[in-house]
């Protein structure tokens, strides 16, 4: 059985440590016909993440539909992954709020709720400057235990941390990690040569995983995953083991459906991707509506080529890749 590593917070709620390397599912959040949470379809993707060897789960970002989620409906994701996955691996929840009074409130929730760590976005809406940046931060941080990984995603969110903003950060012990979405690889090799080891970080962007990993990411926040995660965790275990030309040659047949993930519309791309590969349902929440005519077909003939041309991994892994992480999870 997996051996277990915990920290304890208070005397009912156990979280697991964080290492914040391998494989993070940034999971879809599954609905209803009639709009409600379907538990049944999470849970199932959920459970196909652990077989695949995922590191960690990662709940309510761009692709959870977070906005569209109540506090109660994020609480009940949070309760119901920490209770299927049993320990096996740690459950992060993504904070993306537009008050620090909230995001602190939001924090405090996902740890009374057994959440493991915490995704945090610079504040929603308002555009903060450097100095208003780093005092979230350090707000938020300065409010738990939880470890943080600060989530850098200007394209979308409008907001740079920038490696002087880091080195702010770096007082605060519970921020521990990047997920890098500025699509600079260059970032990677910047932060390294600034802060050595103090920051582990995880690429962010599908399209350039591969590369991030070969400059020296410690794991990859991952999209496609929730439709492909055996795929997406065979090209991190190559890298990581050092064989580049098997990577390679698996992310090149990956890559028109990871390109589905840098779309604006990567939450309904990705969930027609889950119900090809029998891993979900392509409901999503108003105002979001599912893809139709010419834009279902040219996704849906992405989707159906990768399929027809798909590797068999345990041939192109000798059978010695993933096996022993997927059995160990999934246990």
């Amino acid at each position: 059985m997996l051996r277990k590593k915990y920290i304890s917070y208070n005397k009912t709620i156990r979280h697991m440590r964080v290492e914040w390397e391998g494989v993070f599912p940034a999971v879809t959040t599954k609905f209803t016909e009639d709009d409600r949470l379907d538990i049944e379809a999470f849970l199932a993707n959920i459970g196909a993440q652990l077989a695949a060897g995922v590191s960690g789960i990662i709940l309510g970002g761009t692709l959870g539909e977070a906005s569209t989620l109540s506090e109660e409906e994020k609480a009940v994701l949070v309760r119901e992954t920490v209770s299927f996955v049993e320990g096996r691996v740690p459950v992060i929840l993504n904070i993306a709020e537009q008050t620090t009074a909230g995001a602190v409130e939001a924090a405090a929730s996902a740890g009374r709720n057994g959440a493991s760590g915490l995704m945090l976005l610079p504040p929603m809406r308002y555009k903060a400057d450097e100095r208003e940046t780093v005092a979230y931060f350090k707000a938020v941080a300065a409010s738990t235990h939880l470890p943080i990984m600060i989530y850098n995603n200007p394209i979308d969110y409008r907001i740079l941390v920038t490696l002087d903003m880091f080195s702010e950060l770096v007082e605060c012990d519970n921020i521990q990690a990047v997920k890098e979405s500025t699509r600079e690889v260059g970032n990677i090799t910047r932060m390294h040569n600034r802060f050595g080891e103090r920051f582990r970080i995880l690429s962010g962007v599908d399209t350039i995983a591969l590369e991030s990993l070969v400059l020296g990411a410690d794991g990859w926040v991952a999209g496609l995953v929730c439709a492909f995660p055996r795929e997406t965790v065979a090209i991190y275990e190559l890298v990581k083991a050092g064989r580049l030309k098997e990577a390679v040659a698996l992310n090149r047949w990956f890559y028109p459906l990871l390109e589905l993930d840098v779309h604006p519309k990567l939450v309904q791309n990705i969930k027609l991707a889950e119900v090809h590969t029998g891993l979900g349902t392509e409901q999503v929440r108003l105002p979001r509506l599912p893809l139709e005519g010419e834009e279902r077909e040219q996704v849906l003939h992405i989707i159906q080529q990768a399929l027809s041309t798909r590797p068999n991994l345990d041939d192109m892994l000798d059978g010695q890749q993933v096996t022993q992480k997927r059995r160990v999870a999934a246990e």
